[in-house]
């Protein structure tokens, strides 16, 4: 008697707008699986008949993913393969499929990623701010009171803090924002990214608040906020001669990184320097 092998779940990323960033491997996953769990079908049916791909497809979005996940486990079991897309970016971020992932690899069936467009993960690449630690939160609460105890319990951290937000409150939020970071903060707004009307625009806080309220077409479209990270008993001046040190002291001396900061930020030229020289030695 034989036995059926599983299947095996793709969790394949698709684009956030620009559709020629859909990957070759990603069109041939969908191509080759026997069925396509997407977030909504209708949604994803532009994209598939682009690409030529006649996969047969079933919904499982926020609602349903409970009783779907349990029909897709039992496909995958009888060996069929299932490829897991959702509205655009990358299946599980902020979007549906965590019960499903969590389901099948408990029942010991392999689950294979297939990368491609992350909207944070691209915001974060071309904003400006520290990438080297960085922590993901996803969407704010929607209630102002909620976002306001967030936002203070986020403070402190170190980490450039990413959020994915709403048009309707980015305005609200940026404001609340520098009320509780500090209007000196940097902070980015990265909206519609890879489409016609992709925005980047990184700023202080009250500044960036100010700009985003002034002109409704930054309230529109999908948005991803930025802000850099706490630093431990300094300034906001002494926080960015310190991001502009740290880029202009591996390419020449002392004095001269610390008279560029002290011009370029209006800061005082002996306290850049002594700056320059404390990062110099670690």
């Amino acid at each position: 008697m034989s036995v059926t092998e599983p299947g095996h779940l793709y969790i394949v990323a698709t684009p956030i707008g620009n559709l020629g960033d859909m990957s070759t491997r990603a069109v041939e996953t969908l191509k080759e699986v026997d069925l396509i769990a997407a977030e909504d079908t209708r949604h994803s049916k532009y994209l598939l008949d682009l690409h030529l791909i006649s996969t047969p497809s079933i919904s499982l979005h926020d609602h349903n993913e409970q009783q779907r996940s349990q029909l897709l486990l039992e496909k995958l079991q009888e060996g069929q393969s299932i490829a897991l897309i959702s509205d655009a970016g990358t299946p599980l971020i902020s979007d549906p499929g965590y019960k499903l992932v969590t389901l099948v690899r408990s029942a010991g069936i392999k689950v294979i990623p297939i990368p491609g467009s992350c909207a944070f993960i691209a915001a974060l690449s071309a904003s400006g701010l520290p990438s080297d630690r960085f922590a993901f939160e996803g969407f704010l609460p929607p209630k102002s009171g909620a976002r306001q105890q967030k936002l203070q319990i986020l403070a402190e951290d170190t980490r450039t803090l990413i959020f994915y937000e709403s048009p309707k409150r980015v305005a609200a939020t940026l404001n609340e924002m520098q009320q509780i970071f500090g209007a000196d903060r940097q902070a980015c707004i990265a909206r519609e990214l890879t489409k016609i009307h992709e925005t980047i625009e990184t700023r202080p806080l009250a500044e960036l608040a100010e700009w985003v309220a002034a002109d409704n077409n930054q309230q529109k479209g999908e948005i991803v906020l930025l802000v850099a990270g706490a630093v431990d008993g300094m300034s906001a001046d002494e926080q960015a001669m310190q991001r502009m040190l740290n880029l202009l002291l591996p390419e020449m001396p002392v004095k001269k990184a610390a008279t560029i900061t002290a011009e370029w930020l209006s800061v005082s030229k002996n306290a850049a320097y002594q700056l320059a020289l404390k990062l110099q030695q670690k």
